[in-house]
């Protein structure tokens, strides 16, 4: 290995810790802790935009997820424009792991929705809006908000196919195939709004 690769994969090694120490970050339990209210104690104890509007006011909710959305999207972002983008797509999976998966908070974390979103708006923009849009058109017919993203998720996860198979060059077909998996991150986390919906069809 050359020193110009051992020194790329440091670097990316690098990126990848900083990225999931920023995810790992998280907005809901600080905010909580300001207002005086244990998010793991409340609701349905996810230490999230969601639970943590229900706990506190939506305001504070919405501010949560402002921030969720900003800690996938700068430093994905960064990343992008400074180091390319194949750096940047492990940047958004790290980022979006430490939400998930917070070292501050024992492992624990939220579902990862939003700074999957802020992720996917530093390199595929249109896609990221497209989803969007989607959450939105169909939060009033299902009206909880894990139900729609669980069908945003599923239509990124289409829009991820869709990439793959329309790659024209690699770096096209990894954009492609890290929307499939980061859309396929986001539907497992919500794995208990599935089962239930599936439930409730079934029934």
């Amino acid at each position: 290995m050359s020193f110009s690769t051992s020194g790329a994969v440091l670097a990316t090694l690098v990126v990848v810790t900083v990225c999931y120490a920023i995810g790992g970050i998280n907005p809901a339990t600080i905010i909580g802790h300001a207002r005086g209210v244990d998010v793991a104690a409340v609701g349905s104890g996810n230490p999230g935009a969601t639970n943590l509007g229900r706990a506190v006011g939506r305001k504070w909710g919405i501010l949560v997820g402002v921030l969720d959305v900003l800690k996938g999207f700068v430093p994905t972002f960064v990343v992008l424009r400074t180091m390319g983008t194949w750096v940047a797509l492990f940047a958004g999976v790290a980022c979006v792991l430490g939400h998930i998966y917070s070292p501050y908070l024992g492992g624990r974390g939220g579902k990862g929705v939003a700074t999957s979103l802020g992720a996917m708006l530093a390199v595929v923009p249109w896609v990221a809006l497209a989803g969007l849009v989607v959450f939105g058109v169909c939060l009033p017919f299902v009206h909880r908000l894990g139900n729609a993203s669980v069908v945003a998720s599923t239509f990124l996860l289409s829009a991820g196919v869709v990439l793959v198979v329309r790659a024209d060059t690699s770096v096209d077909l990894g954009v492609g195939i890290w929307v499939v998996l980061v859309s396929l991150i986001v539907l497992a986390r919500h794995r208990g709004n599935i089962a239930a919906w599936k439930g409730r069809l079934s029934g």
